[in-house]
């Protein structure tokens, strides 16, 4: 049976070359380096621009990743499409490099459709995947999808598919949301994932099982602390230093301030780079971001310096 992951997750950063195609090198590095520091990975998440991404770079990514030695089990690849076929095939391709989930978005183009509808659209994956199907992991960001994953949608799915739909990852950012989802469900073996490492402290002591946050990408050995001490005396104090770091982030465009601080601690100027329609940070927004974060004691241990 396929190990869950719980913690703390990291909706990876994809690297692009000049050519605006997926840099495999970077993204492997910078993918050990997050396992590393105690960090799943749910490649091809939001921050992953995994919107922008092809279904065949989805799959090669994925798949240099696992020849790259990096462990299959700490990998939740997204595989939610607009397109039934589409988000099959991914499904079935984390199914079978032995992934230890799959998050999966709902079909976001076409809006106020029933829960009926995204019903139907995942019990046909689990179906079309078939026996030993990925574990599925619900994905609720209703401001971009405009496509809810209702209370109501999850218990259906549950009572269907009791040994595949593993949890969900609540993107909402409205904590009575996620709270319902963990007091509903999480008895159940429904794991629940606030995106924000800010909620941890309220959501592992009622059950939740962590976080998929985008700034882990930043932070996954501070966010890792918060998790592994949530009860010990220094818990206000990591809660305190990961939302800190988090605030900055959520001051400017997160993809590419995330990007710009990656670049400088790289150094390495392509890892600017994001895909139209998103634009990078230039560099009076990137240099400000950068001295918070100096002035809040950050660091990425394990990347190079900055040059000084």
């Amino acid at each position: 049976m396929t190990k869950r992951l719980h913690g703390v997750i990291a909706p990876v950063l994809t690297p692009f070359n000049d050519k605006l195609e997926p840099d495999v090198e970077r993204f492997i590095a910078h993918c050990r380096w997050l396992v590393d520091n105690h960090a799943g990975l749910a490649i091809f998440g939001t921050n992953s621009e995994a919107a922008s991404l092809s279904v065949g770079e989805r799959l090669s990514l994925a798949q240099a990743l696992v020849e790259a030695g990096i462990p299959a089990a700490m990998l939740m690849p997204g595989t939610g499409a607009c397109a039934l076929p589409d988000a099959v095939e991914l499904t079935r391709h984390a199914t079978r490099i032995g992934a230890s989930g799959a998050l999966v978005l709902p079909p976001f183009y076409f809006k106020g459709v029933s829960d009926d509808g995204v019903f139907a659209y995942y019990a046909e994956i689990i179906e079309r995947v078939g026996s030993g199907c990925v574990p599925i992991y619900l994905y609720h960001i209703p401001q971009l999808s405009q496509v809810p994953i209702t209370l109501g949608l999850i218990e259906r799915l549950l009572e269907r598919y009791p040994g595949t739909i593993a949890g969900a990852k609540d993107s909402s950012g409205d904590w009575k949301n996620s709270k319902a989802m963990i007091d509903n469900f999480a008895t159940a073996g429904f794991d629940v994932f606030p995106a924000s490492e800010s909620l941890l402290s309220q959501a592992l002591p009622i059950g939740g099982a962590g976080c998929i946050s985008a700034t882990v990408n930043m932070n996954p050995a501070g966010i890792h602390r918060l998790f592994e001490g949530w009860q010990g005396p220094e818990a206000a104090k990591l809660q305190a230093k990961a939302d800190a770091i988090r605030t900055i982030f959520q001051a400017a465009p997160m993809i590419p301030a995330m990007k710009h601080v990656v670049s400088s601690f790289a150094a390495h100027p392509s890892w600017r780079r994001v895909r139209p329609p998103l634009v990078a940070l230039g560099d009076a927004a990137g240099g400000e971001v950068l001295a918070r974060l100096d002035a809040a004691g950050f660091d990425m241990p394990g990347y190079p310096r900055r040059p000084q």
